[in-house]
């Protein structure tokens, strides 16, 4: 199974954020990682060991994961230890103004063998607008310092479709990008979500699906074949193992306040407030996941990825619609799986086939 650990705080709000993060809480980190290591021991206590699971991927996310000093995970990766399998994948999110050298080093002492910087754009102008606290060269040393502690594999998150956005300019982006020792690229396209800086301003963002498909075919001709929507690999090794377990829709506990957890065909959510989380971290809401339910999220995420649906999940009237899809090349079938030649028509794909 997965583990995925939440981190709420952030030197800065980006205006495009919709996670659980904080900027103004810094006063409660320590407590946070106490309540956090709590619901950790419980969890691992409750359903690891008594149903004698491994732990396959860790992955530790935010927020900012570099905001905590690196001696508070300590205990977090003693409480792991005994559940990891061998060759597990542990990846931790970083900021580059925070991630310094002595950070990045000690995290990877500790047994993160994988970093993600949101590193989004290396224009300056653009960084300002999204609101990230970082620079370009920030960003550059932050990568390079990874590149010479020795992490096996090194992810760039790039933002694409805000205002001003051209192929040009991104190809800018992905250029600075691809000089660097990355072996993982994640290009996203900007989403406006309520509760942000950016919600009601519609026109921040750039409806273009001609941009897209311009921008994946740039990146693959930089050598970075596309196995997701918006994920990018030098090669097999490199794509995220974490990323791929919840496409297969693999069990995984998520610690933390605003994490999700899911397990038991249950999605298991911890408490949001950090405040309220810190009281009781055991406080979870449970939420029943149906037969109909994992279903559709097994085929929407098969066709959003490299994973592909099993076959064996489809009706047979849905499996007519399926080999329509095959006669019209818009899917194809190998070993049993169907697969999707065109992520960004995953959704659409999708719902043609089970409504």
């Amino acid at each position: 199974m997965l583990l995925y650990i939440h981190i709420p705080f952030c030197d800065s709000k980006c205006f495009y954020c919709a996670f659980n993060s904080y900027t103004d809480r810094f006063h409660l980190k320590s407590e946070y990682m106490k309540a956090l290591k709590l619901q950790l021991k419980n969890e691992l206590n409750d359903y690891v060991k008594k149903h004698n699971k491994k732990i396959e991927t860790v992955f530790i996310g935010g927020g900012t994961p570099s905001t905590i000093k690196h001696h508070e995970y300590t205990e977090v990766f003693e409480l792991i230890k005994p559940y990891l399998t061998h060759d597990a994948e542990i990846t931790t999110e970083a900021n580059p103004n925070s991630a310094s050298f002595e950070w990045q080093e000690n995290m990877n002492k500790l047994g993160v063998n994988r970093i993600s910087f949101g590193v989004q754009s290396f224009h300056t102008e653009k960084l300002k607008f999204l609101g990230r606290s970082h620079n370009s060269k920030s960003a550059i040393k932050a990568i390079q310092n990874a590149n010479r502690i020795g992490f096996n594999g090194i992810n760039c998150d790039i933002i694409y479709g805000v205002q001003g956005d051209t192929l040009e300019s991104m190809k800018e982006d992905f250029d600075t990008a691809f000089s660097l020792p990355i072996t993982h690229l994640s290009a996203y396209s900007l989403t406006i979500e309520e509760g942000t800086k950016f919600f009601d301003r519609s026109s921040v963002k750039i409806d273009d699906e001609e941009l897209s498909y311009e921008i994946f075919d740039y990146i693959k001709d930089a050598g970075f074949k596309q196995y997701e929507i918006s994920n990018f690999a030098k090669n097999k090794e490199y794509e995220s193992k974490h990323n791929y377990g919840y496409w297969q829709h693999k069990e995984y506990l998520g610690i933390g306040a605003g994490a999700v957890g899911y397990y038991n065909n249950q999605r298991r959510y911890p408490i949001k407030e950090i405040e309220e989380y810190i009281q009781n971290p055991m406080n979870i809401e449970l939420e029943n996941i149906s037969i109909d339910d994992i279903k559709a999220e097994k085929i929407l995420l098969g066709f959003r990825s490299s994973c592909g649906v099993e076959i064996e999940l489809f009706s047979k009237e849905e499996l007519e619609k399926v080999n329509d899809l095959i006669e019209y090349k818009k899917v194809y079938k190998e070993n049993n799986r169907i697969f999707n030649n065109n992520f960004l028509l995953s959704d659409e794909l999708a719902l043609y086939i089970l409504e």
